[in-house]
C-alpha cells in the first residue's frame, strides 16, 4: 500500500468517527448557527457575497453545538463573514440614499486619520456603488513605523430596524464560552450610540500569537463601523504577537470620526420592520425558559455566571468552588430524520453508552474531549423523544470549550445530565 493510500484510509476512518461521536446539525441548527455566527464575527471589507459560503461552509461542515458555529472561529474564512441578519441581503434592492463614496475615497479617509510619520501600503477600498445590490463600504492598508506594522481596516454598514436584539450587527462583547481570551468592554455614549471596544487575537481560540483589536461604534441611527487591527502587518500575516501600533483609544478616535459622515449618507436608508411571520423552522423554546429549567438543575451552593442565551439555547458558566464548569443546552423539535440513526455509539471511539427508554426516547451519552484539540473534557448527553423532540446537555471543565482546564472533571455526572435532558419544561411555558 503506497503512502498516499495508507493516509486516505486514515483520514476516511478519523472522519468516520467525527461524524458518529457528533451527530451533525439539522437545517433547524443550521439557520440558528448562520444567525448567531453574523452577530459574533467581526465586520470584514468586501463581504457583500460571503454570507452564502458561510452558510454553505456551516453547512457542510458544523456539529451540533459545535463552538466555531456559535462564533469563537479561529483562522480565515469564519472571519470573512459579512453582518449578515442585521443587515440587508444582497438580493434586495432597498432604495439608496443621494450620497455615495468611491473606494479610493474610503483609502484616502482612513489614511488622513492615521498617526502622521507613518508609512502606508497595500491599500484596497470599497465604495458604495454596487449596482442593484446592496454595498457596504471599506477600506483596508497596512500602516508602518520605526516601532513595527500594522493592519487596518474599516467597514460601515447598516443594522436592520427588523432584526432581533440578539443579531444587531457586531456591538457588545461576545460570551466567554466562544470567546475566552477577549478583553472587551461597551457602554453607551451620549446621544444614544453604543461603543465596544475589544483585546482579542487572530485565532481566538488561543490567548497567544498574533493580536487583533477592534472597535465597534453604533450610532443612535443604526450605522455601525468597524475598525480592526493586526499586530505585525495584516491579518495572519505575522505570529509575533506585537501589539498593534496603534492603542483602543486612537482606534476609537477613528471610527468616531465625522470624517466618516459621507460613507454613512452612502448607506441605503433603513427599511421598515417586516412584519412578524412564523419561522421556518416552526416551534422555539424561548432562552428565559431554558435558561430557568437549567438553572433549576444545579446543585445548590454554587455560583452561575456568563448566560448566554437566545431561543433553543443556552450557556453559562457553573462554579461550585472547586472551579468553573460551561454548562450547554440546546433543544430542537422535528429531528428525528436528521438523527434517528446516528443516536447508537457504533464508531465511537469515546467513551459511549446508548440505551432506550420505556417511553421510546433515545439516550446517548458520551464522555470526550475538546474539538479544539484542547485538554478539556467534554460530556455530552443527547436524547431524542419519539416525536422528534431533541434535547442535548454539554458540558465542559472550563469556562469554554478551548479555555484552559479549570477542574479536574466537569462538575455534573452523566446521570444529572440525562435528568436535565429529560426534563418536560423545557417544552412547557
Amino acid at each position: 500500500m503506497s503512502p498516499n493510500e495508507d493516509f486516505e484510509e486514515r483520514l476516511t476512518r478519523a472522519m468516520s468517527r467525527a461524524i458518529s461521536e457528533f451527530p451533525p446539525h439539522s437545517a433547524d441548527l443550521v439557520r440558528r448557527s448562520v444567525a448567531r455566527g453574523r452577530r459574533m464575527r467581526l465586520i470584514r471589507a468586501t463581504q457583500v457575497a460571503a454570507a452564502t459560503a458561510a452558510f454553505a461552509a456551516v453547512a457542510a461542515g458544523g456539529t451540533l453545538m459545535a463552538t466555531d458555529a456559535l462564533g469563537s472561529g479561529g483562522g480565515g474564512s469564519p472571519e470573512q463573514l459579512r453582518p449578515g441578519g442585521p443587515v440587508h441581503s444582497t438580493e434586495q434592492s432597498p432604495s439608496r440614499a443621494p450620497a455615495s463614496i468611491s473606494g479610493d475615497e474610503m483609502v484616502r479617509t482612513l489614511k488622513s486619520l492615521l498617526p502622521s510619520g507613518g508609512t502606508v501600503l497595500a491599500t484596497s477600498g470599497r465604495g458604495s456603488e454596487g449596482g442593484d445590490t446592496v454595498v457596504w463600504p471599506s477600506a483596508r492598508l497596512t500602516y508602518s513605523t520605526a516601532d513595527g506594522t500594522s493592519g487596518i481596516d474599516i467597514a460601515i454598514a447598516r443594522l436592520d430596524s427588523g432584526a432581533a436584539a440578539g443579531q444587531q450587527g457586531q456591538g457588545g462583547c461576545l460570551p466567554v464560552e466562544v470567546r475566552p481570551y477577549d478583553k472587551c468592554t461597551t457602554r453607551k455614549l451620549p446621544g444614544g450610540g453604543v461603543l465596544s471596544t475589544t483585546k482579542s487575537f487572530t485565532y481566538p481560540n488561543s490567548d497567544t500569537g498574533q493580536k487583533r483589536w477592534y472597535v465597534v461604534y453604533t450610532t443612535r441611527d443604526g450605522a455601525q463601523l468597524t475598525v480592526q487591527e493586526f499586530g505585525g502587518g495584516g491579518e495572519k500575516g505575522s505570529a509575533s504577537g506585537a501589539d498593534p501600533l496603534l492603542s483602543i483609544a486612537q482606534l476609537t478616535s477613528i471610527v468616531r470620526s465625522p470624517a466618516w459622515n459621507t460613507a454613512i449618507a452612502a448607506l441605503p436608508a433603513p427599511q421598515e420592520a417586516p412584519a412578524a411571520t412564523s419561522s421556518a423552522g416552526g416551534k422555539r423554546v424561548p432562552g428565559t425558559r431554558l435558561t430557568e429549567v437549567l438553572k433549576s438543575h444545579l446543585p445548590r451552593g454554587g455560583t452561575v455566571s456568563d448566560v448566554n442565551a437566545d431561543d433553543a439555547l443556552v450557556q453559562l458558566v457553573y462554579d461550585d468552588g472547586h472551579g468553573k464548569n460551561m454548562v450547554e443546552v440546546d433543544v430542537q423539535y422535528d429531528q428525528t430524520r436528521f438523527v434517528a440513526g446516528l443516536m447508537g455509539c457504533a464508531g465511537v471511539s469515546a467513551g459511549c453508552e446508548a440505551v432506550t427508554l420505556a417511553d421510546g426516547t433515545k439516550v446517548k451519552k458520551v464522555k470526550g474531549h475538546a474539538e479544539k484539540g484542547g485538554s478539556a473534557a467534554v460530556w455530552l448527553v443527547d436524547t431524542l423523544r419519539k416525536d422528534g423532540r431533541r434535547v442535548a446537555v454539554r458540558e465542559v471543565n472550563s469556562y469554554a470549550e478551548s479555555g484552559p482546564v479549570t477542574r479536574p472533571q466537569p462538575a455534573l455526572s452523566m446521570d444529572q445530565l440525562v435528568a436535565i435532558a429529560l426534563d418536560e419544561r423545557f417544552f412547557t411555558g
